[in-house]
């Protein structure tokens, strides 16, 4: 059995057009020339800069937590390799945009380089930007999805003392305030992935999470799911 389907026999893969991006956006093409015998393993691979791509289980779950949808615009923080930039271009198709967003230059062009097998920057589908992606990407928002690959701290950040936030307010403000209401924000922080839903003030609930803004309330539903390793966010 190959990797693909037994990520849909345990059940990580579970949407047609997930599964159809899987199948036709080939992970082997996103790794350096000395790690290519490996892009079948399970695992998460060196790309080189401290950087890794992800374990193929951990991209699955995190895309179908992001439902991407066609003709939908998606941010993509800290893209590395090109490979889940790819993959949410398969999908939103050539209605759709992707911004990539990676802060290591180098890292930025390999990824540019592997996505541009598949033709995706040529039709204008991808746009990669070098850049801090904490600060999303004013230019092209608002953003119908937002998908970071790698982790937000969960205690501190820099100078500031995280411990006393919600998770909600541990978000980038930028990530906040450049999504769509009804959006989803799929990220790592710590040890575990979040979901964030960003909704209206009328719909928020018990359960959401308010958070005061100059512009408006920002109101978040999150669910969270424990036990997964990342590299954290590079900021600048």
């Amino acid at each position: 059995m190959d990797l693909i389907d037994s990520l849909i026999k345990e059940g990580w893969l579970k949407t047609p057009e997930v599964i159809s991006a899987f199948r036709k956006i080939k992970r082997v093409d996103f790794l350096p020339e000395d790690t290519k015998d490996l892009a079948e393993l399970n695992d998460a691979l060196s790309i080189g800069w401290g950087q890794t791509i992800s374990q193929p289980l951990v991209v699955a779950f995190m895309l179908e937590l992001l439902e991407p949808k066609e003709g939908e615009k998606i941010l993509d923080v800290g893209s590395g390799s090109g490979w889940t930039s790819a993959l949410l271009a398969e999908i939103v198709g050539e209605r759709g945009k992707i911004i990539a967003i990676e802060l290591i230059p180098e890292l930025k062009e390999f990824g540019e380089k592997n996505v541009a097998k598949y033709n995706f920057a040529e039709k204008g589908i991808v746009k990669f930007i070098c850049a801090d992606g904490s600060k999303g990407y004013p230019k092209e928002a608002p953003f119908d999805k937002i998908l970071a690959s790698a982790a937000l701290a969960a205690t501190k950040g820099g100078k500031e003392d995280l411990s006393s936030l919600t998770m909600a307010q541990k978000l980038p403000r930028a990530w906040q305030e450049q999504l769509k209401i009804g959006g989803r924000i799929v990220t790592p922080i710590g040890n575990s992935i979040w979901l964030f839903i960003k909704k209206s003030q009328e719909e928020g609930d018990e359960s959401s999470v308010h958070l005061n803004s100059v512009q408006e309330d920002l109101v978040f539903e999150e669910k969270e799911y424990p036990g997964f390793v990342f590299v954290p966010l590079i900021e600048k």
